[in-house]
């Protein structure tokens, strides 16, 4: 195991165009004795429903549209749609229990808040990286803790366990069989692909296996032309991680304006704003695949670019606006190059994140994204000067009508599912969003970019029930949605301790109880920690 799975997945050819990067990385490593894991198990009795008949009552809505709380409300959903919103006070219709069937199962929401199922618009629901912590990742822990999270949907950005995993676990959730949030399987190419005609082939093949989108990582810019083009014609989405190695020959201005669905972290921003030079600023010993090079120089990229509020920077965000491109920042996985510290200690880490996963994360040079064996203080402080540029962009943006979707990328740099989602939500307000501005790149923007705005990410008449029952009120601490909870005087005992205010997720009209969600999820990590 000398080579990281990215560079495994560089060193093999693409030999078949049905065949999708993260499976010929998977092909690899089951050569090297570790077998994938067996889907996640059916649902137990942390799931009920789904009901012909689901009752709300007496809650407080925050819609996801942006648009204030509202409430006293009463929320109707019948098979699975939302039939009826209407307001709990004087003068509204208001029902007993006793009044909707046997069949009803109805809530009391006095005191709570209801807001739409929240999605993660990149993730990687597996990762080949877990094998460095001893073996590879468990879908069940993974789709439990995202439930647990208030999750209902999530896009996995490359389907690194292999677009057939990806896809056994997208069909299983569809059908209600295991409790994991809706996936989007979006399939990466292969970096080896040497031609258009290979790439819109291998679009063709991946479409009629149920892929949702392609990732793109780094090709040749015919390629990536041919690629956009191709999904455009198939209908799938497409996101792409501007690599180093080809941002200068293809933008972040350069892929919109081919029909890019969505621009992944930050790569190719600033290189689109370049005024006083034409490329990075690389060290003469830069490497791209040593990831501390790239990462500790990536750090200073954004203060190479133009100043905010300039000609150049306006003009980006004009052009983006155009296009239509969402922007996904991400900004939660990278948090770690701005205090690495923070980031090994969490204080979830002990209960919520498997020990294969911090294995994995430990600094490695073979290993992707666990690059900090060497992170200085200059690196930090040059990470904090980098995320205030970024995040000026990105607000600037949104205030410019462009749209922004949130994503944690969990599963990378101390990235733990959900919990990435949930700092990103943080991260988004530091950033200068008004927590309904959060809460809808949470919801309703991150239904838009994966094409299901028709279906979900908003709570209105006609919509999937993909809903979060929460006892307080997230707007005022993002904090109390993480399944760890918020750590604060407590007001039944007055002491200081933990509460995670989700009680139930809904997802497709299945009701999913949070609290054993999170004790299943940390008595799967006590195991595996026995285990070791």
């Amino acid at each position: 195991m000398c080579l990281s799975w990215l560079l495994i997945a560089n060193a093999m050819a693409a030999s078949s165009p049905a065949v999708d990067a993260g499976e010929e990385v998977i092909a690899t490593i089951h050569q090297m004795g570790f077998p994938s894991p067996p889907p996640a198990p059916a649902s137990g009795g942390e799931a009920s429903g789904p009901y012909p008949l689901l009752v709300l009552e007496n809650i407080m809505v925050i819609d996801g549209t942006g648009a204030p709380p509202q409430g006293p409300m009463t929320v109707v959903v019948e098979n699975n749609r939302i039939s009826s919103l209407h307001g709990a006070g004087t003068g509204s219709l208001h029902l007993g229990a006793a009044d909707y069937g046997a069949d009803a199962r109805v809530i009391d929401g006095s005191g709570h808040y209801l807001i739409p199922g929240l999605i993660d618009s990149h993730i990687h629901y597996g990762t080949p990286i877990h094998i460095f912590g001893g073996q590879l990742t468990d879908p069940d822990y993974v789709g439990k803790l995202f439930l647990a999270s208030g999750v209902t949907t999530v896009r996995d950005a490359g389907s690194l366990m292999g677009l057939g995993w990806t896809l056994k676990h997208k069909q299983l959730s569809d059908q209600g069989k295991i409790s994991a949030p809706r996936i989007k399987a979006y399939a990466l190419l292969p970096e080896s692909t040497s031609d258009a005609e290979h790439a819109q082939q291998w679009i063709k093949r991946i479409k009629a296996r149920g892929a949702d989108g392609v990732k793109l990582l780094g090709a040749s810019p015919s390629v990536i032309k041919a690629t956009l083009a191709e999904t455009q014609k198939q209908g799938l989405g497409s996101a792409y991680h501007h690599a180093q190695v080809r941002v200068k020959q293809l933008n972040a201005r350069d892929t919109a304006q081919l029909g890019l669905s969505s621009i992944e972290h930050w790569y190719g921003l600033p290189e689109a704003m370049f005024t006083e030079q034409t490329v990075q600023n690389y060290s003469p010993s830069y490497s791209y695949n040593n990831e501390q090079d790239r990462f500790s120089e990536a750090g200073r990229l954004w203060a190479q670019s133009a100043e905010p509020g300039s000609p150049a920077w306006e003009q980006l965000i004009d052009d983006l606006v155009a296009t239509d491109v969402t922007l996904v920042p991400t900004f939660s996985v990278y948090e770690a190059n701005r205090d690495a510290m923070r980031a090994r200690n969490l204080e979830w880490h002990k209960d919520y994140t498997m020990p294969y996963m911090l294995k994995a994360f430990e600094p490695n040079p073979h290993v992707h994204g666990s690059y900090h064996y060497d992170w200085s203080t200059h690196n930090e402080i040059d990470w904090r000067e980098n995320y205030r540029l970024w995040m000026a962009f990105v607000n600037d943006f949104k205030n410019a009508g462009g749209r922004v979707a949130a994503g944690g990328d969990s599963g990378f740099i101390y990235s733990t599912y959900g919990f990435g989602l949930i700092r990103e939500m943080e991260m988004l307000q530091e950033a200068g969003f008004h927590p309904l501005e959060v809460l809808q790149s949470a919801t309703y923007n991150g239904a838009a970019l994966l094409g299901l705005g028709e279906q979900t990410g908003t709570i209105e008449v006609g919509k999937l029930a993909d809903m979060v029952l929460l006892d307080s009120n997230p707007l005022e601490n993002f904090k109390v949605l993480y399944p760890s909870g918020h750590y604060g005087l407590q007001e039944a005992s007055g002491k200081p301790g933990h509460h995670s205010s989700v009680v139930y997720t809904i997802k497709d009209g299945i009701v999913y109880d949070a609290e054993q969600l999170r004790t299943q999820v940390r008595a799967m990590v006590a195991a595996a920690k026995e285990d070791r």
